[in-house]
């Protein structure tokens, strides 16, 4: 659901984010105040809790799923932290990702290490994404702490693998099990998964320092599909999962729903345990 909410100012319309209960996290609050929705949306007020269509193939996502989000990753997110958002879309949430790496790292007073990886397959979005960022703040390319790519992502997820966090901004039909082998020890995946007539569920995958794979049921959202590229996500039907049970849980959170679309990309045969 979009919450009626809309301000003259990003700054006050993260405030009332945050006295909404949607940001719970100080510096979730620092990023997305430091990250103005004007410079990635196209109305004349940006400032409204909604989705807006920034082209056929991609939406800017309602700042009450932005911030969702964010709140579900931040704890894992590290000064050092390497991050994939594959469907980087308007790059808004990618610029979020960044400016969380760096205040960790004003946190722990050392070096932003940490870098964010965004997939974006639509060549005229991709192209979107990076005028958006370079508007907001040049810094955040120049530096190497956002490196944007357009294609299926193939070849710079296996560069750059393997990743603290990993966030797909569209529906996966099925459990993400490629790209779970390419999350790191003690990282998170979060992602939407069902069919787009069907139920759909934001899940999260956390991977333990063992390679063991927990799932999540965060919430019951409505995304667009990922779309169709030269490599899709697929779960694979010999994969080991399917021979391993395991209990949903639901979170506690409101349910937050939205349409949105966004892109994607493929790997290899997982070998690791699904568990509850």
């Amino acid at each position: 659901m979009a919450l009626q909410l809309q301000s003259d100012s990003n700054t006050d319309f993260i405030k009332k984010l945050q006295d909404f209960g949607v940001i719970k996290h100080k510096i979730v609050a620092t990023a997305m105040k430091e990250t103005d929705r004007k410079y990635y949306s196209n109305l004349p007020s940006p400032y409204v809790d909604r989705l807006e269509i920034i082209d056929a193939n991609a939406v800017l996502s309602a700042p009450h799923m932005h911030a969702y989000a964010l709140e579900k990753l931040v704890d894992r997110i590290r000064h050092d932290s390497k991050i994939l958002d594959i469907g980087s879309g308007s790059g808004y949430l990618t610029a979020c990702f960044a400016r969380l790496i760096q205040e960790r790292a004003f946190e722990k007073l050392q070096i932003a290490s940490g870098f964010v990886i965004a997939i974006e397959p639509h060549e005229r979005v991709y192209k979107h994404s990076i005028e958006n960022i370079l508007t907001d703040n040049s810094e955040l390319i120049m530096s190497g702490l956002i490196k944007i790519f357009h294609g299926d992502g193939k070849k710079e997820i296996e560069q750059y693998e393997p990743f603290d966090i990993i966030h797909v901004g569209a529906a996966l039909s099925e459990i993400p099990t490629d790209l779970l082998m390419h999350l790191n020890l003690n990282g998170r995946l979060i992602c939407p998964v069902g069919d787009k007539d069907g139920e759909q569920q934001m899940m999260q995958f956390d991977k333990n320092s063992a390679g063991e794979v927990s799932k999540k049921v965060l919430t019951k959202v409505i995304f667009d599909p990922l779309k169709a590229t030269p490599v899709e996500y697929s779960h694979s039907e010999e994969s080991s999962l399917d021979e391993q049970p395991w209990t949903d849980t639901t979170d506690d959170e409101s349910e937050w729903s939205e349409h949105n679309k966004t892109p994607t990309s493929d790997l290899n045969e997982p070998e690791f345990v699904l568990k509850e």
